[in-house]
């Protein structure tokens, strides 16, 4: 049985009057349910948007997303990456639904139950549909791996610095700026 997105907004519903927290995904017809990733992971997300949205706010350069935010697919895929960014000439008014856009920046996040070949498959998916860089980050190894359309990947460790110059030029942060502080 091929689901749709009205399938999944039933779905939604429902859990919402049972007071069930769960993210929903679409993928090739099929429900995709996660439940609450770990603190380490969404911390890394929120730091992340925080730095972003320093640099795009101020420059109205486009809007950015963090999990909840969910995108229709040109393959009819409902994808949520854990941290999104779409540019303003693209999406000029944010809308209560459903973007129906592939964002151009897309971020995983591993959480300690996510494996990476299935973080990778949704990135490259991500940029097979269209989105212009795609970043996956791993804070089991300590590392952010960076995607672009042609195939290639970068992979950058605490000694590297970040840049997406196709999206925001001039913006850069350290790697080691995206992991949680250790307070002693």
């Amino acid at each position: 049985m091929t689901l749709t997105i009205e399938d999944v907004e039933r779905l939604q519903q429902k859990l919402q009057e049972e007071q069930q927290d769960y993210q929903i995904e679409l993928q090739e017809g099929n429900i995709l349910l996660m439940g609450p990733s770990d603190i380490e992971s969404s911390e890394i997300g929120a730091q992340l948007i925080y730095l972003l949205k320093l640099w795009i706010n101020p420059r109205k350069l486009g809007r950015i997303f963090d999990s909840s935010g969910g995108f229709i697919m040109p393959n009819t895929d409902l994808r949520a990456p854990d941290v999104s960014f779409v540019a303003a000439e693209r999406l000029k008014r944010t809308v209560r639904d459903f973007a129906q856009l592939v964002p151009d920046l897309v971020v995983e996040i591993k959480s300690k139950t996510d494996r990476i070949s299935k973080l990778e498959q949704k990135v490259t998916l991500f940029l097979d549909l269209g989105a212009r860089v795609g970043i996956l980050i791993n804070p089991d190894e300590l590392t952010v791996s960076v995607y672009r359309p042609n195939g290639d990947v970068k992979v950058l460790t605490n000694e590297d610095k970040l840049t997406i110059n196709e999206l925001f030029p001039g913006w850069e942060i350290a790697i080691s700026e995206l992991w949680p502080p250790v307070f002693e």
